[in-house]
């Protein structure tokens, strides 16, 4: 099992170091080697979570497609230069709030210029609101209905009659409340914007031009609006459905499915979308949101396949080697998918990849909820394409990786937003 182990390891390394959907293919290479080499039985591939994640990529694409998430960031920069001074704080509650709606993280991309270019006209040390507006971004996909990991571990857990309500009653506040703290912890970090001795250095020599920020123009407000109006929509009549089984249509007395309902309903809303704004299909496709959440499927499929067939092939031994000492401190749980989100740099393939391990451990489906956060740390190695694009976006230094790589900007407000969360998790289900 330990050299299984080893190989499944090399190839989730090897697979995030090729990126984009390398870490995909190589989940395929590690099934064959699994298979062939080791002769595990290979598992079904998740089939019903990709769908879902392809159905929802495809209607929040078409929302990017007629003008939805540039018309969103307009509005968060109205927002923001409203009230700059609260920057740090404004800011992690916008990209929350992009993430929350859209799903997937990649649309924090167009605010993080927004928030360095505010936070450098108010003399606020830009890497405070940049650090923990991309933790924010990250935080909030497992507060979202319909993100790719509230998807999987909704299908997860769905033996044991949860439901998403159960699911996002824990982990919006509890995320919502680590952002805010994070935040409060960012507005010390560092040394003032103007006693910054990287900021007096570009300043002097005439690297700042302070160079407005162009946003891309919303051409027809009307069609934008009116996209993110009916994704809204969408994501609403989801959430109502998977709160409340006995409104979902029921075939043998069995409430329809909620991978097929998702699947249904963003499916049809992408449509909706191209039909009334008149947008062209193809430009869809061309986005950054479907490029990113195609991505994410081809990761899934193979990292999830992987860890599917090497869980399954040593049940046995993984639960009798470990069984003890997780019922004793279930907590430790968390510990585990921390490490495996650092890999994987997906909380979406992190829960399909370690979860499964915790059901069978017989893991209490809420104690699961509430580490739910945990699978937010690929901040840790500061390589992921939104830190290293909010480094990019400050042009006065202060946002960037430190001497030891690991004593980067989103460290403090990654560790802090996290462990918050997981805290507030722990003492919600205690309550409920």
């Amino acid at each position: 099992m330990l050299i299984q182990l080893l190989f499944v390891l090399t190839f989730i390394i090897l697979g995030a170091r090729i990126g984009g959907i390398g870490l995909g293919v190589m989940g395929g290479v590690g099934v064959a080697v699994l298979t062939f080499v080791f002769g595990l039985q290979p598992t079904a591939p998740p089939i019903d979570v990709m769908l879902m994640i392809a159905a929802v990529i495809s209607a929040a694409a078409c929302m990017q497609a007629a003008g939805g998430l540039d018309y969103m960031v307009k509005l968060a920069e109205r927002v923001l230069r409203k009230h700059p001074q609260y920057v740090t704080i404004l800011a992690p509650l916008v990209t929350y709030t992009f993430t929350f709606l859209a799903g997937t993280g990649h649309v924090a991309y167009s605010v993080l210029p927004v928030i360095a270019e505010v936070a450098t006209e108010t003399k606020i040390r830009p890497e405070r609101p940049l650090g923990i507006a991309v933790i924010a971004s990250q935080q909030a996909i497992t507060a979202s209905p319909i993100s790719a990991a509230t998807v999987a571990l909704l299908g997860l857990l769905a033996g044991y009659d949860i439901t998403l309500f159960d699911i996002l009653k824990i982990s919006i506040p509890a995320t919502l409340i680590g952002v805010l703290v994070g935040a409060l912890a960012s507005m010390k970090v560092g040394k003032e914007l103007v006693d910054d001795p990287e900021y007096q250095k570009r300043l002097k020599a005439g690297e700042l031009d302070m160079k407005h920020v162009e946003l891309n123009d919303v051409k027809n407000v009307f069609k934008a609006r009116l996209s993110v109006i009916l994704f809204i929509g969408a994501t609403l009549l989801i959430v109502l459905f998977g709160s409340i089984p006995s409104m979902r249509p029921s075939f043998d007395g069995t409430p329809l499915g909620m991978p097929s309902l998702i699947e249904i309903l963003m499916l049809a809303t992408a449509a909706v979308i191209l039909i009334v704004t008149k947008t062209d299909g193809i430009k869809a496709a061309q986005g950054s949101v479907f490029s990113a959440g195609m991505q994410a499927v081809i990761a899934i499929f193979g990292i999830a396949w992987m860890g599917d067939t090497f869980i399954n092939g040593n049940i046995a031994e993984l639960t009798g080697s470990i069984e003890h000492l997780v019922t004793d401190m279930p907590w430790l749980f968390g510990g585990a998918l921390f490490v495996m989100s650092i890999l994987l740099y997906s909380q979406a393939a992190t829960v399909r990849a370690i979860v499964p391990l915790g059901v069978a451990l017989g893991i209490n489906p809420m104690m699961l909820i509430a580490l739910f956060p945990a699978v937010n740390g690929y901040f840790f190695i500061p390589n992921y394409p939104t830190l290293v694009a909010a480094i990019n976006f400050d042009r006065t230094g202060t946002t960037g990786i430190g001497k030891w790589v690991l004593n980067h900007s989103f460290m403090l407000p990654g560790l802090v937003a996290t462990v918050v969360a997981i805290i507030v998790g722990l003492l919600l289900i205690q309550v409920y």
